[in-house]
């Protein structure tokens, strides 16, 4: 087995081009020379007896990539942190991975100012300083270390998206990461000839396996930008070339809402390789810039993989990638959900059995832990089964759907229901960007339904015709129909363009863009005014339900 080491170690000498970042370039063999440079670096900072974790804060910069080979030759851990992380989360969890020190950029040290000790002196490195060329020079033209880690030992610690709750830092591992990249490689036919454009931040394991292991592994050319762009994203792709590009969540929505042009087609792109992507913005993505867009299902945990065959309906995850078997099991009693039943219109008719939690029933997978986490192990792998946290159903062929997340239910009228299906539903009409849909309480019992919808910038709610769209989707089952349509031109998201639901749920329908309801359940909508607000808060009062609005 390889580690992450052994990958870089064979770009030694490569004239080719290995990274890019805008009018910059380095050639492979530039950037093992200054990766071996990071590396003795990295060791002489090393303190005993605590562990070897380097936590790098920073955009997708250069220097990101030049401490991730580094880290790999050193035998340091790399820990990624999110910066959207603040105060006294961001000291968390900088503090529960035991970083021995982080490296940052002047752009980011304003998060520092709230977050403890975690700037304390010594401990922070500004890398577009100029103590920073300083504390480098000793180290110029460094050889690469004699010896390095093992396969099994861990390369990254990488922080899950927190969309649900706190982020929990996941164990990757050399050679898992190494394998993935490799495969990648493979599976698409990467080589030297080939560009790939990485937009999605290096802290998140999208860009580490697909924006970086499988650059390294096939010896192509890596294109970095600091921060995804979806407006700069096709010009972005011809000036460099780029005939790959990774993503997660969001950005297939955000760059086709772009002004579309008679030429968008005519670029070097062939692959759009990701996850989470919206079924329709897959076809439409592939047809208007003429590529293949492999979109799957997988998370950072490893622990569980899908992907499409040429026969997965519209709509599906596919299947799960071999030797890995998927189930769909009920949480509560351990027994596996029948199929799935649909009637002429494609609806889901026994959502309240056949949906249930995704679990690979054969363990973990390449689910390596939790760092500082037992608890989360013990939940995440519970009698020999790797439970994903996410809902899905199965069709009587065998193909998964997904359902979102286990916090995703509603239950409207005694009804129980997922968001993903009401999300795709939304997701159709042609100026909503991305759809959110989540339970806000209702003030009797239950939930009722919310949207959130980002739309184009030239859209509001009138020009939606929003009720007359809903009453043409065939498949929307009246129950699923959003009581609140909260409408906006930006959704609370990570930094991997996850739209953050808990923030959405803790504003319900008192935040600062404007909303639309239906009173009583009415078939029209009319916007929420400020004395709608407080009947409203009223007749929760007199439920005795005020806490759950806050």
């Amino acid at each position: 087995m390889q580690t992450i080491g052994d990958l870089v170690r064979a770009r030694a000498g490569d004239t080719n081009v290995g990274l890019r970042f805008e009018d910059s370039s380095w050639t492979w063999a530039e950037v093992v020379e200054v990766a071996a440079q990071r590396a003795a670096f990295f060791r002489a900072l090393a303190p005993p007896d605590v562990p070897f974790h380097v936590g790098v804060l920073l955009d997708n910069v250069p220097e990101f990539w030049f401490t991730l080979c580094g880290a790999a030759l050193a035998g340091a851990t790399v820990v990624g942190i999110n910066p959207t992380r603040r105060g006294a989360e961001l000291a968390r969890d900088i503090a529960h991975t035991d970083c021995a020190f982080v490296l940052t950029e002047s752009a980011h040290l304003h998060l520092f100012e709230a977050a403890g000790n975690a700037d304390e002196p010594g401990r922070l490195h500004v890398i577009d300083g100029p103590e920073w060329s300083d504390a480098l020079a000793p180290f110029a033209r460094a050889p690469m270390p004699e010896t390095g880690p093992a396969p099994a030992d861990p390369f990254m610690l990488i922080f899950t998206s927190g969309t649900t709750g706190a982020p929990k830092a996941v164990r990757m591992g050399h050679a898992r990461l190494a394998a993935y990249g490799g495969k990648l490689a493979e599976m698409f036919g990467l080589a030297p000839p080939d560009v790939c454009y990485s937009v999605m931040p290096l802290f998140h394991s999208n860009a580490a396996v697909s924006g970086f292991a499988n650059v390294l592994a096939s010896g192509a050319t890596g294109v970095l930008r600091r921060r995804f762009s979806a407006t700069n994203f096709l010009p972005d792709v011809r000036r460099y070339g780029v005939t790959f590009f990774n993503y997660v969540g969001k950005p297939l929505s955000y760059i086709l809402a772009t002004a579309e042009r008679a030429d968008d087609a005519d670029n070097p792109l062939r692959i759009a390789f990701g996850n989470e992507a919206a079924p329709l913005d897959i076809d439409r993505f592939a047809q208007r810039f003429d590529c293949i867009v492999a979109d799957g299902y997988g998370s950072t945990e490893g622990g569980l993989n899908m992907s499409r065959t040429p026969e997965t309906p519209p709509g599906s995850l596919g299947l799960p990638v071999a030797p890995i078997r998927a189930r769909i099991v009920d949480p509560d009693t351990g027994e596996e959900c029948p199929t799935a039943e649909f009637d002429e219109h494609g609806r889901l008719l026994n959502a309240d059995t056949a949906i249930g939690e995704i679990v690979n029933p054969d363990g973990g997978g390449g689910f390596e832990g939790y760092y500082n986490n037992p608890e989360a192990d013990a939940e995440r792998v519970r009698d020999g089964v790797y439970w994903t946290g996410d809902l899905g159903y199965r069709d009587e062929n065998g193909f998964f759907y997904f359902a979102g997340r286990s916090g995703d239910w509603l239950r409207v009228d005694g009804e129980n229901f997922a968001a993903t299906p009401v999300e795709l539903v939304l997701a159709r009409h042609p100026d909503v960007v991305v759809a959110a849909v989540y339970a806000v309480p209702a003030f009797d019992v239950g939930d009722e339904v919310m949207a959130a919808l980002h739309v184009r910038d030239d859209a509001d709610f009138d020009s939606l015709r929003f009720p007359s769209f809903l009453a043409t989707q065939s498949d929307l089952s009246p129950k699923w129909i959003p009581r609140f349509v909260r409408v906006t031109h930006e959704l609370p998201s990570t930094a991997t363009q996850k739209v953050l639901k808990r923030v959405l749920r803790h504003e319900h329908w008192e935040c600062d863009d404007p909303v639309w309801w239906r009173p009583d359940r009415e078939p029209e909508y009319r916007r929420l005014t400020a004395p709608d607000v407080a009947a409203l808060r009223a007749r929760f009062v007199e439920r005795g339900r005020e806490y759950l609005i806050g």
